[in-house]
Order: structure tokens, then sequence, then C-alpha cells
């Protein structure tokens, strides 16, 4: 896997074609980690249908107990300020048309929606989205609570699900 030099995510391919977007939505598989209940997010990670990926992680200076045993240790990566992240996500989502993205837990299209948010009345531009929660995709990851592993099993289940 290595960084796209089109869009700056992680894809299994060499580049994601930015100049040939389809009319049809790419698939994306979401995970998110926050900290507790309804908690300020700590990372997010997109899956592709095709295998790009983006995953990003942010600060978390007071995490919940539970968050601090099983989610701070497994992250994999530094954190980046919230403004970076918004810029690599909005660069990232740029590369497609339109975008379905598929989420095993509601809190995950929450923080999403609200990540798109820079401040009153602005957000990062993105294409056309939708969205779509499924109780059906309750996968086994690798790497349980690191969100782009999460995500990954979800892909790879619905994949399997629906071939």
């Amino acid at each position: 896997m290595t960084q796209c030099s089109s869009c700056g995510g992680f894809c299994k391919k060499s580049g994601c074609e930015r100049n040939n977007l389809t009319k049809e939505p790419m698939i994306f598989f979401i995970d998110t980690e926050f900290n507790s209940f309804k908690g300020e997010l700590i990372s997010m990670a997109l899956v592709g249908e095709d295998g790009c990926e983006f995953y990003g992680v942010l600060n978390c200076a007071n995490p919940d107990p539970w968050v601090a045993q099983h989610v701070m240790p497994v992250l994999g990566k530094p954190p980046m300020m919230k403004v970076d992240m918004q810029r690599q996500l909005e660069y990232f989502l740029s590369a497609y048309a339109s975008i379905h993205i598929i989420a095993d837990w509601p809190e995950d299209i929450m923080h999403f929606c609200d990540f798109l948010i820079t401040g009153p009345g602005q957000r990062i531009n993105t294409p056309a989205l939708s969205m779509e929660i499924r109780r059906d995709l309750d996968a086994v990851s690798a790497v349980p609570h690191n969100a782009l592993e999460d995500a990954k099993a979800i892909r790879k289940l619905y994949l399997e699900m629906t071939s």
C-alpha cells in the first residue's frame, strides 16, 4: 500500500484516476473512534470499495479510561491538527464524483458529518454524498478499535455478502 500522489490517501493501485470521474457513486466504508459515548472524535477511516483508504487521527488530551486502554494504544499514527485532517479529507474526497458511505453504527455518520463543518456556515467541499447505516455489518477486525482496521473489516464483510 503506497500513498497516492493523486488524492493523498493510501491506495492499492498507483493512482485514483482523478480525471476519470464517473457518475456512479464510489462506496466507502467508515469507522470512527471517539472518546466515550458521543465524545469527541479521535480517529476516522474511510475505505473505498476500490481499496483506497483515508485515515486520520486527532489529539485526545483526556481519554476516558476505557478509551485510554483500548483505543489510544492501537491508533497506529500520530495525531494531526483538525484543520489539517479536514484539508486532507477534502482533497481525498475530491477524487470522486459522488460517494456513498456505509457505516455499521450511527455515531460514525454523526462524527463524519460534524467533521465536514469548519466554522459557522462553512464546511469542506465534498462531492455529492449519501449515507447508509446497516446492522448486518458486525465485522471482526484484525485490530479492534483501530478505525482503519475496523473499516477494512466492514468492507471485507460487505463485499463477501454482496458477491
